[in-house]
């Protein structure tokens, strides 16, 4: 089937529609009414000779045929409308999106983006900040910045940097702190990764002690709440070396375990702008010390 044989608003209609799974919720997005969403959404099926949604009682559910052309049009919309930005008071700018957890962003990035500014004044950075989970392609990023092994489905990573994991807590706290057998009798503070502990233990040469209390789906998080005195959080102390001079946290013990890295990703399928070429060489220059 030819594309100009398809209605645009049709499309639109559906890529809402499926985002929200409502057609009510697509037509307060679109500023239209629900009964005219539904009668688009109507036309497309009739127009491809598949339906495209079940309804339901309570809401919608997408097909097969559904399910395979949603993220196709989401994908399509948004790059659409970030193309046609770049001609804002017509001036041409290079739109860049990058998600980065949070960690990498607040500890490492941040204070080296005035370089890339500088630099690339013609590219416009719009920058996510997640607990490292999202998805490339849903959430429109050229490039995700993210913590892990490196082995992403369909994902090509590259390297960045280690971030092993040690102990922190606040001053106060840090003076009790002699042996790593001494953590036993301290509130360990812990993320959603429930092994970085237990691994840690080991690399001191000590059985891990039993674990409960609080859990962080951030280092973040963990590192304020360590600075509060909540209890000692274990981190990559390489991100927090600001905090650690400030003298908000204290790292007692030089001995770290290695769970991951930081890694620059982007879709296999995804070639690179000279936006996003721009970036790439510019981080690991940076990375680098060049």
């Amino acid at each position: 089937m030819e594309i100009s044989q398809l209605p645009l608003n049709a499309l639109r209609a559906f890529e809402a529609s499926a985002r929200h799974c409502s057609f009510t919720r697509a037509g307060l997005e679109l500023r239209v009414t629900q009964t005219a969403v539904s009668h688009q959404v109507k036309t497309l099926e009739e127009v491809l000779g598949v339906t495209l949604f079940k309804r339901l009682p309570r809401g919608l559910t997408l097909t097969d045929e559904g399910q395979a052309l949603a993220p196709v049009l989401t994908d399509t919309f948004r790059r659409m409308s970030a193309t046609l930005s770049q001609f804002e008071e017509g001036n041409f700018r290079e739109i860049l999106t990058i998600g980065v957890v949070g960690t990498f962003a607040i500890g490492w990035l941040m204070p080296r983006l005035t370089s890339f500014k500088e630099r690339y004044p013609h590219v416009d950075l719009r920058l996510k900040t997640n607990n490292n989970r999202s998805d490339i392609l849903l959430d429109g990023l050229d490039f995700f910045i993210r913590f892990g092994d490196g082995a992403w489905h369909g994902t090509e990573a590259i390297h960045l940097m280690d971030a092993p994991l040690s102990p922190v807590c606040a001053t106060g706290l840090g003076r009790h702190l002699h042996t790593p057998a001494d953590l036993a009798n301290v509130e360990l503070l812990r993320s959603y990764r429930i092994d970085e502990w237990a691994l840690w233990f080991r690399a001191a040469g000590i059985d891990p002690p039993n674990l409960r209390g609080w859990v962080f789906d951030s280092s973040l998080a963990l590192m304020e709440a360590a600075a509060r005195s909540v209890g000692v959080a274990l981190v990559p102390v390489a991100m927090f070396s600001q905090e650690i001079t400030a003298g908000r946290i204290v790292q007692p013990f030089d001995i770290a375990v290695h769970t991951g890295g930081y890694w620059l990703t982007r879709l296999k399928s995804r070639a690179e702008t000279p936006s996003m070429r721009a970036f790439h060489q510019w981080l690991l220059a940076e990375i680098n010390g060049n």
